[in-house]
């Protein structure tokens, strides 16, 4: 499949600018930026949001990775799934957590409240939501009011990205391919890893 929209966007200074970040933090300009610098106000909120985003820190980062990972796996993004598997990845998260996020009920890699945050993401993330009290009152109980407002909001954060690149058909772009996985005790053999 094919991007739906140019990714040859104006060499704007906003652009260029993002465009240099982006190639010095992820090692190319990512498909996103170049799908968004078609409208300089939105490329510009965007980045503004994500920065803010990035700061928030009440929430432990491998629960808001899985929370991240499983409203993308639920909504069929596979840029965002590229992406996230690479970031998390190379932050030193299990590779099993991150592969198994699409058949997550399937796995025994997961904590409860691991179970809880990537239940909650899939609620969040259907339409109509199909949040229920019980499941956000756990996830108060262990997480807390501040942890728990931070974890809604990324959530919907990745339901705007994932719609969004998804829509405009942006897929893979390969950062999972970059991931050196090894399994445990083998030597110069990479390990095979499903394609999102």
């Amino acid at each position: 499949m094919t991007a739906r929209i140019s990714l040859d966007p104006p060499r704007s200074l906003l652009f260029r600018a993002v465009s240099w970040y982006s190639n010095r933090a992820y090692g190319k300009v990512v498909d996103p930026l170049r799908a968004g610098a078609h409208h300089t106000g939105v490329l510009w909120a965007c980045s503004r949001l994500e920065l803010s985003v990035g700061r928030w820190k009440r929430l432990d980062a491998q629960l808001k990775a899985l929370a991240v990972m499983a409203s993308a796996a639920t909504i069929g993004c596979g840029w965002c799934m590229d992406f996230g598997y690479w970031v998390n990845h190379s932050q030193g998260m299990d590779p099993r957590k991150l592969s198994e996020i699409p058949a997550w009920r399937d796995s025994d890699v997961y904590s409860p409240l691991e179970r809880d945050v990537l239940a909650y993401a899939e609620a969040m993330t259907v339409t109509p939501p199909q949040v229920e009290d019980e499941m956000v009152e756990r996830l108060l109980g262990s997480l807390g009011e501040r942890a728990l407002v931070e974890l809604t909001t990324v959530i919907a954060v990745e339901n705007m990205r994932s719609r969004s690149n998804s829509a405009l058909g942006l897929t893979s772009q390969g950062f999972k391919d970059r991931c050196e996985l090894q399994p445990p005790g083998a030597s110069g053999q990479r390990a095979s890893a499903t394609d999102w």
